[in-house]
């Protein structure tokens, strides 16, 4: 097969589209042929150098990917070769063939072509068990989500508004606010030129955020903290303002704040806290909100597999609303 490999640490150029083994199917695998992938941010992260795969993981870039099954593992019972399908993955997305855990295995949801589903899995499984599973995210709460014209923050703006929250949101642009209120933000913040924690505050009579996913870390945590309601949850997914940051504790007693921070790459296949129990529950109760179009993927644009380099530098020079796909 071929697929994308990383030269060296550095720019979009060190991506090479070269000729690698095909991968096979070990007991409780199967093989995709893959049909497309997406461009994570994740991605960009490992082709720098800085987010190194699991052990035993392959080095070949790629979180998600869509396609068709075409070899079964031993024990695999659950798929037959042939079917259509999406899979959250630790890598090898950006390649012809993928070998996957049974278990990180989904069906394409009705309604979504098999190119599109590409861009479900990663922002699906992280969306639902952060802002769900850690966050608690119920009816009537206030859910703010930094990064809104993202591929997580498009998909969190619709499954809070399908969830009964008021959704706020933070973005860098006046296009970008605008494509989040397209999606269903309620509260939408351009953070070069607003304050989030004043604005929120604002719109919600003074009570804060019950739920903010961010992935900005550092950069955001004292302002995080400050839009928080008593009994609030930061659910921190990134990193992208930095690592470390001084935390006053007790701003977070009287309130009763809770700060979790989680990844999913990096989290075991199986067990209370493996990435198959995250798929089942977004099979079950969240591709039905997929189905019937209240959740819709947002997708940029469509890139060749083979020019991910270019897809790189599309997502590293700003812009993009949703996902960016690599099509076979």
């Amino acid at each position: 097969m071929r697929a994308i490999m990383i030269r060296e640490p550095g720019g979009p150029d060190t991506l090479e589209w070269v000729e690698q083994p095909d991968p096979s199917a070990a007991p409780g695998e199967v093989v995709i042929d893959v049909a497309a992938s997406a461009v994570n941010r994740a991605d960009l992260m490992q082709r720098q150098g800085f987010y190194d795969p699991p052990s035993g993981a392959t080095l070949i870039p790629g979180l998600e990917c869509s396609g068709v099954i075409s070899a079964l593992g031993a024990n695999v019972t659950d798929w037959q070769v042939g079917d259509e399908v999406c899979a959250l993955l630790a890598g090898g997305g950006y390649a012809e063939r993928v070998a996957v855990p049974a278990g990180q295995v989904l069906p394409v949801p009705k309604g979504v072509d098999l190119v599109t589903a590409a861009g479900l899995p990663e922002v699906a499984c992280t969306v639902w068990s952060n802002i769900v599973g850690v966050g608690r995210l119920t009816a009537g709460d206030v859910l703010l989500v930094h990064g809104g014209a993202s591929g997580i923050g498009t998909f969190a703006i619709q499954l809070g508004k399908a969830l009964g929250a008021t959704v706020a949101v933070t973005a860098g642009s006046a296009d970008r606010v605008a494509r989040c209120r397209e999606l269903g933000a309620d509260i939408a913040i351009d953070h070069r030129q607003e304050d989030f924690v004043a604005e929120v505050r604002r719109a919600t009579d003074g009570h804060g955020a019950d739920v903010v996913l961010d992935n900005m870390g550092a950069k955001y945590l004292s302002r995080n903290i400050d839009v928080l309601a008593a009994d609030g949850r930061l659910v921190i997914i990134g990193m992208q303002g930095g690592r470390k940051a001084e935390l006053d504790l007790a701003a977070l007693l009287p309130r009763r704040l809770s700060i979790s921070a989680t990844g999913l790459r990096s989290r075991p296949v199986s067990g209370p806290s493996g990435k198959a129990v995250i798929v089942a529950e977004v099979v079950e109760r969240l591709w039905p909100l997929v189905e019937d179009g209240r959740i819709r993927p947002v997708v940029q644009d469509r890139v060749p597999l083979a020019e991910a380099a270019r897809a790189h530098e599309l997502l590293e020079a700003g812009g993009v609303v949703g996902k960016l796909l690599l099509v076979r």
